[in-house]
């Protein structure tokens, strides 16, 4: 049989493989496929399936003027679980195809199913439909969970076909497909979880999604780079895309939103694994500070933003003399070259000698943060442990550093400076142009002193907030 090579990341065919796409130029994104898929796709206007999932027959649509489309607020369905709510942008919306991809045995199933638990128990339809585990299997994790309605129906099947047929006779309002690299379509001659089956399978479920009002959930399985599997296409189709992320030896896990054309992007919300199911965590902060030990040299806490989220967290830094002709330097949580960048500025504007020193730089609590508001915290951590001289414990940093040493706004100050306070630390130390913004804005705040720096050079000089100085 003939074959076609298919681009991962931007669906461009050729008749031969290559290192790099002809279309978007990547790399090692080909992948094999067979040819007749491609003309069979091209021959026929709509397939069958298709014409199942289109809007009832008769119908026919024109160009309107924008002008004369009726438009109406998003009617929001709550789901009952505030941190899901949050990262969709306040519930989820009618006619919406929303996409979940996340490590193996990460709890993409177990959010889901609990996620139909919640929406059947107040009256929503739903139909979870499984391609990896039988009726008898969900079951017993849903027994785990609790107690559930009749309005929750299940369906173990993978034929695109049949699930449809399932969807005519049962209407529901909410559909899950759990995974879409298991379900394939008749229509299409590729195997499943192939670039073909999955950009068909997925089509076929946003036409249906759109013309019937359902909201679509979809799991995607993702590859070792941590991306969805399948053509990057599929996160172009979809309206929403949220990655469940978290370490499978730890308790907590995190929902965050890469796209959303509902909402914010970057929300997060936080859960914590148990034997019952996730169970939501309202306070991250306290959450994520749980266990830290204070008056420790090289432990620094930073108020950092998720979306519209503020949490703190917090850095640990571990400096000491190297005895390898090159030093260590190793970062967990937090980018690695962003480190060394923050370390050269340190030996250079600060006067610091690091050069003979493993450094050791840590994110507690196995977050991952790159913005910028965490060089300051990095910074802090670095020079207390290298000068054995601890911070105290209700400070709070926050500010981006750049080359020369200077210190740089960040955005969502006031947001950051409320969590602290709401946490009950008393003083940050902020970019000084941050503090004079609010100050000229007249915005107060109540039981916390506001520090502004404009160079890294004022963090060791300012006895406010080093109690050991």
């Amino acid at each position: 049989m003939k074959t076609l090579f298919f681009c991962k990341e931007c669906g461009t065919e050729t008749s031969k493989w290559t290192g790099q796409c002809p279309g978007c130029h990547a790399w090692n994104t080909l992948v094999e496929a067979p040819a007749g898929q491609a003309a069979k796709l091209k021959s026929k206007a709509v397939s069958e399936s298709r014409k199942k999932a289109a809007v009832s027959a008769g119908l026919k649509k024109a160009p309107v003027a924008i002008s004369q489309v009726e438009t109406v607020g998003d009617k929001r369905r709550s789901i009952g679980m505030a941190e899901f709510d949050r990262v969709l942008g306040g519930g989820i919306v009618p006619g919406s195809l929303i996409l979940i991809g996340g490590d193996p045995g990460i709890g993409k199933s177990t959010l889901l199913l609990q996620t139909c638990r919640m929406l059947s128990g107040s009256g929503v339809r739903t139909l979870y439909v499984s391609g990896e585990e039988s009726e008898k299997q969900i079951k017993l994790r849903a027994d785990r969970i609790g107690d559930f309605t009749d309005g929750m129906l299940l369906f173990s099947e993978t034929s695109m076909s049949s699930i449809l047929e399932a969807v005519d006779d049962v209407s529901p309002e909410v559909l899950v497909i759990d995974s879409i690299q298991t379900v394939f379509e008749e229509s299409v001659d590729a195997a499943p979880g192939s670039v073909s089956q999955v950009k068909e399978v997925t089509g076929i479920l946003l036409q249906l999604a759109k013309s019937r009002g359902i909201t679509v959930f979809i799991v995607g399985h993702v590859t070792k780079e941590g991306n969805v599997a399948g053509p990057r296409m599929l996160e172009h189709m979809v309206d929403t895309v949220l990655y469940f992320e978290g370490d499978k030896t730890a308790m907590y896990r995190m929902l965050r939103g890469v796209k959303n054309r509902f909402g914010s992007t970057g929300e997060i919300g936080v859960f914590e694994m148990r034997e019952q199911g996730l169970i939501e965590v309202s306070n991250p902060s306290e959450y994520l500070m749980a266990g830290r030990l204070t008056d420790e040299a090289g432990s620094v806490v930073v108020c950092t933003m998720e979306g519209t989220r503020a949490f703190l967290i917090e850095v640990q830094a571990l400096v000491c003399h190297s005895s390898f002709p090159v030093p260590r330097r190793t970062a967990v949580g937090t980018d690695y070259n962003r480190v060394n960048l923050l370390m050269a500025v340190l030996e250079k504007r600060y006067g610091l000698n690091l050069s003979d020193c493993d450094a050791y730089v840590n994110v507690a609590g196995g977050m991952k943060i790159v913005e910028p508001a965490l060089d300051l915290a990095t910074v802090a951590a670095l020079i207390s442990s290298h000068t054995g001289k601890a911070y105290d414990s209700k400070t709070v940093f926050f500010g981006e550093v750049g080359l020369v040493g200077e210190v740089r706004a960040v955005s969502m100050a006031e947001q950051r400076i409320r969590e602290a306070v709401k946490s009950g630390y008393t003083t940050v130390v902020l970019p000084e142009s941050n503090r004079a913004a609010l100050a000229k804005a007249g915005t107060e705040f109540d039981n916390v002193k506001l520090v502004g720096v404009k160079h890294i050079r004022e963090i060791r000089n300012d006895n406010a907030y080093n109690r050991n100085s």
